[in-house]
């Protein structure tokens, strides 16, 4: 059983010995002795991982609107957990990345382009999981007696964005906008907390709204008329994010990985049993049970540890942001992203 690095050598340095004794190339040698090494390393990072104490850690995870703890719940997924944890829920990105700055939050839910621009004041934060949902969990909603009828229609007007710059509404404002000739000029863009911002749209003070999911889907659930979906313009990525302090700690490390872990099998869970969900999703967000079903089908589940793809994918975002002065530098991915945590 390998129980160190240097054990790891060891073994290397005995199957490069074999492999020159059968006459292998340098290449082949090369080949095979880095896939000896990556296999070894991951199992031997695994086995270091079992060994480490989790009762004397705490993990805060940070959620948006209650969904991520409606899904653990439902699964009951952190159940037994050898670890102690708490929730930490926020309306929107801008809050929760603010107490994930400060260290009060271990691990973050966001969409693609929240994340970046937390990075973008946080250098620490590290990308660590991906969830894939459907882009038409956002949108752009009036009122539903108001005499604007298309994107083309907002040139001129107001429009609330959630929950701050940087958002994926905003996002899908812009795309939106220039999809109708229109620039970002066009409009008067203000930023809005989520709940406020509903409040407002409730009682009429907000004509025109860009929002997600849930704020989105009980707004079209009580009347809002929607202009536009995020489909085909916004990614339908979001993404686990964890606090430099937590990743580079061995405990609080291994300790969310396995979050992650059980994670995935809630939302395997919640994919397979779909009903079962939203009526859960229904009762602990207090949502009503046809709105509570649009949301969760359209709700970024389906989830991963980063990938190669993901960065590629969410590059593409970074890129597209700052071109349009969402961001006001470009980020590079991979720099933030830990692809890692998967051998925790």
């Amino acid at each position: 059983m390998i129980t160190s690095l240097h054990d790891t050598e060891d073994v290397l340095q005995r199957r490069r010995r074999a492999l020159r004794l059968l006459g292998a190339t340098p290449a082949a040698a090369l080949s095979a002795s880095f896939a000896s090494f990556i296999a070894l390393n991951a199992r031997a990072a695994q086995a270091a991982a079992a060994t480490i104490d989790l009762h004397s850690v705490t993990v805060v995870l940070g959620d948006q609107a209650g969904g991520t703890r409606a899904l653990a719940e439902a699964a009951k997924v952190l159940d037994g957990a050898p670890y102690a944890y708490r929730w930490a829920n926020f309306q929107g990105a801008a809050p929760l990345f603010e107490a994930q700055r400060s260290g009060a939050v271990d691990l973050a839910p966001a969409g693609d382009l929240p994340v970046l621009a937390a990075a973008i004041g946080d250098p620490d934060l590290k990308i660590v999981a991906t969830r894939v949902g459907s882009a038409a969990g956002l949108g752009i909603v009036v009122q539903a007696a108001s005499p604007i009828k298309s994107v083309a229609d907002l040139k001129g007007r107001t429009v609330c964005v959630s929950s701050a710059r940087g958002s994926i509404s905003q996002y899908q404002l812009y795309g939106a906008l220039a999809e109708a000739g229109l620039s970002r000029n066009d409009v008067n863009v203000r930023f809005v907390l989520p709940v406020d911002a509903f409040a407002a749209f409730e009682s009429g003070a907000i004509d025109v709204w860009a929002t997600f999911d849930p704020y989105f889907g009980i707004a079209v659930q009580r009347g809002g008329r929607v202009l536009r979906d995020g489909s085909g313009i916004n990614s339908g990525l979001g993404f686990f994010t964890a606090s430099g302090t937590a990743v580079t700690d061995p405990a609080k490390r291994a300790a969310i990985a396995d979050v992650l872990r059980r994670l995935q099998r809630a939302a395997d869970w919640a994919l397979a049993h779909p009903d079962d969900y939203a009526q859960i999703y229904a009762s602990l967000t207090r949502t009503p049970l046809d709105t509570a079903r649009q949301i969760t089908r359209r709700s970024a589940l389906r989830q991963r540890f980063v990938t190669d793809a993901d960065i590629v994918a969410l590059q593409k975002v970074a890129d597209v942001s700052y071109r349009d002065a969402i961001l006001p530098r470009r980020i590079d991915v991979r720099a933030i992203s830990d692809t890692q945590l998967v051998n925790a």
